[in-house]
């Protein structure tokens, strides 16, 4: 039986990549930091005691500890170790970078230090969770595993970090470690604060009468969107081939921020119209129309709301503007593609947003 070892597991990836792995038999083992608050949500369905028998264990640990890290590798002696731990938010790494520098960029060396120390160069083999943002102020449209780099963020430059040290540690010292370098990709356990599910969830929140005005950043912003449900399983494959190699990962596809806001509001009947430019650029009502929300969106909203604004706050200091990647090296030497559209991902993601928000609602209708 293969063993995995998953850095971030309690994360939206983490949580996908376990449940496929567990499915093709796996003994999975998990790194989860020390919270004072519950934050296994998303594994919760995964979880059997460990006094029963299971395949599914998770080990207190964080990336910033090295002899913690080396402890556990050591312990658990993978097969496989899939990195996605990370500070992973890119306007937050603008407000904490030696963090963000320290988890995503050292915190990855620690592992490849790991396997190197440990004699495990044979047995264990490394995948490296990388970004699109490492496109940044992107050269080419669309970008492939040979455009060169322009990192715009303390995220993007920690994960360039990463790159580099995996593409190093695999030629030095014939590690089998590869980089998947993922576009957007979303799902209905996506946190709350990324833009995606900020929107999902706001789209909830308003037709439920629990939000007024949705404020968001740069409306114009271009990204490459598919599903974490597809990208999991182009992780798992890169780990199966002769070779090690790097992959991108994405549909190859691009949308506009203001698109997604069509598209997520037309699936509750509303049609919005967008106004104004840049700081003043807001999002109103035009039409409600007949949907199987229609009682609830007429009851707490009508036409001519303004109900997008633009909060400069939410500017980052340097701009992406357009992320679209090629996928065709995945496609042809993996057999991977992503299956899952940009409209049922938005349904998925919404559906389960008006769940949570109608809980919510009730809640506060009876003084709650």
């Amino acid at each position: 039986m293969k063993k995995a070892l998953i850095t971030g597991i309690t994360g939206q990836d983490g949580s996908y990549l376990a449940e496929f792995l567990l499915n093709k038999g796996y003994e999975v083992h998990g790194i989860k930091r020390r919270s004072s608050m519950f934050n296994t949500q998303r594994i919760d369905h995964l979880y059997t005691d460990e006094h029963n028998k299971t395949r599914f264990y998770l080990h207190y640990g964080d990336m910033t500890d090295s002899t913690n890290v080396i402890r556990l590798v050591k312990q658990i002696q993978p097969d496989e170790i899939y990195n996605l731990a990370a500070q992973s938010h890119v306007h937050v790494s603008f407000e904490t970078p030696e963090y963000t520098g320290n988890a995503d960029a050292l915190g990855t060396l620690r592992l490849l230090e790991s396997i190197k120390i440990l004699g495990l160069r044979d047995k264990t083999k490394f995948y490296q969770a990388s970004t699109s943002e490492l496109y940044g102020k992107v050269k080419e449209i669309p970008q492939t595993e040979n455009t060169p780099f322009y990192p715009r963020s303390p995220y993007a430059v920690a994960k360039l970090y990463s790159y580099w040290m995996v593409v190093n540690y695999r030629e030095s010292y014939n590690i089998y470690a590869c980089n998947g370098i993922l576009f957007n990709h979303e799902s209905p356990v996506r946190g709350e604060t990324f833009v995606t599910r900020k929107i999902t969830r706001a789209v909830a929140r308003l037709i439920n009468g629990l939000q007024e005005v949705l404020y968001l950043g740069n409306l114009s912003a271009q990204r490459d969107w598919g599903h974490a449900k597809d990208y999991v399983e182009g992780m798992y494959l890169m780990l199966q081939q002769e070779k090690p190699e790097d992959y991108i990962l994405a549909t190859g596809k691009t949308t506009k921020i203001k698109d997604f806001l069509i598209l997520c509001f037309n699936h509750v009947g509303i049609e919005i119209v967008f106004n104004g430019k840049g700081v003043n650029e807001n999002g109103k009502i035009l039409k409600i129309r007949k949907s199987k929300y229609y009682s609830l969106v007429s009851k707490n909203l009508k036409e001519n709301d303004t109900i997008i604004k633009v909060d400069p706050k939410y500017f980052r200091p340097t701009e992406v503007d357009i992320l679209v990647g090629d996928p065709s090296k995945a496609k042809a030497k993996l057999g991977w593609e992503a299956k899952i559209t940009l409209e049922v991902m938005i349904s998925e993601m919404i559906e389960n947003d008006i769940k949570l928000m109608e809980k919510e609602a009730f809640l506060k209708e009876n003084g709650y």
